[in-house]
């Protein structure tokens, strides 16, 4: 890529990628047709290839332009965190941002930060998993507490715990009250998650045997809404023990799974930034132990 890249264009580019369709990221981005037109053209300039296939009826990602969209969702959120940044060290602003998704305890270790240095403010943000990277790339947080696997490009992983996973099932499921399950008990069932977070399912799945159609939105449902899901039958997800330790409900239950490997939690950050306050936290969150609230969910199903 040229050094001058116009990021303007390249979140115009970003946008059409999405939607395959002029008309519409037009209309997301607030600008006209002929505008969006001349902007990819003109990033086509740029970067000397063709990024798109385009006809009166269809548009298409080329192969460079396939490339250029895995790419550009880490430059945009490059820029936007040096942005963010930049803004606040402007500030004065003494805070440091701690991600972390749900189930998972952070307040030994942010406690610690803002004793070992007085005045700190420290803040936390609930991640999910479609973000729990982004969060860091973008500037919105300085570390994250993580669940793997994550997209690991110009991040550095600190592991602090593994933990079981289990299957929560409606109180009323074959399956409910059992003292341990099998990958192959779930193969019959709906997961209502992607499925791409339990491969182990996925392998054997008759869903995917039998291409059963799935919603396009079960991948970017909160863990509320999963268990909305679950308690009304319509299917079983797969979550760490400390998540479900942290939305117990009277109707579903846990029940361990035996042969699938343990979620694994780890603290991230950008390897391109030297902050004495990360290396502190690191340190800090090594020495807190798990963060993982496991404790005593089975005794609550």
């Amino acid at each position: 890529m040229p050094s001058d890249l116009d990021l303007r264009k390249v979140r115009y580019f970003l946008v059409l990628a999405e939607t395959l369709n002029y008309s519409r990221a037009a209309q997301q981005l607030h600008i006209a047709q002929p505008v969006l037109s001349r902007q990819i053209r003109a990033l086509e300039d740029d970067l000397k290839v063709r990024l798109f296939d385009r006809d009166k009826r269809r548009v298409e990602l080329t192969a460079a332009g396939e490339s250029l969209r895995l790419d550009a969702g880490a430059l945009i959120a490059a820029a936007d965190g040096a942005r963010r940044r930049a803004v606040r060290a402007a500030r004065g602003s003494g805070t440091f941002t701690i991600g972390f998704m749900p189930g998972l305890i952070v307040t030994p270790a942010a406690a610690a930060l803002e004793a070992r240095h007085p005045g700190l403010r420290v803040e936390v943000m609930r991640t999910g998993w479609d973000e729990q990277e982004q969060v860091l790339r973008d500037g919105r947080a300085d570390v994250s507490y993580v669940r793997l696997p994550v997209d690991e490009r110009g991040l550095r992983l600190l592991p602090l715990a593994d933990e079981p996973r289990v299957v929560v099932v409606a109180r009323t499921h074959r399956l409910a009250g059992e003292d341990g399950v099998s990958i192959t008990d779930l193969a019959g069932e709906h997961l209502v998650q992607n499925p791409d977070a339990v491969p182990e399912w996925r392998d054997i799945a008759a869903d995917i045997r039998d291409r059963i159609p799935r919603s396009a939105q079960e991948s970017r449902y909160s863990v509320e809404v999963k268990l909305e899901h679950v308690a009304m039958g319509r299917g079983v997800v797969v979550l760490p023990a400390s998540v479900v330790a942290f939305y117990t409900r009277p109707d579903v239950c846990a029940v361990p799974v035996t042969d699938i490997g343990p979620g694994r939690i780890a603290l991230a950050w950008e390897s391109s930034r030297r902050s004495r306050l990360i290396k502190d936290f690191a340190e800090l969150a090594a020495a807190a132990g798990s963060p993982a609230a496991t404790a005593g969910f089975l005794t609550r199903r």
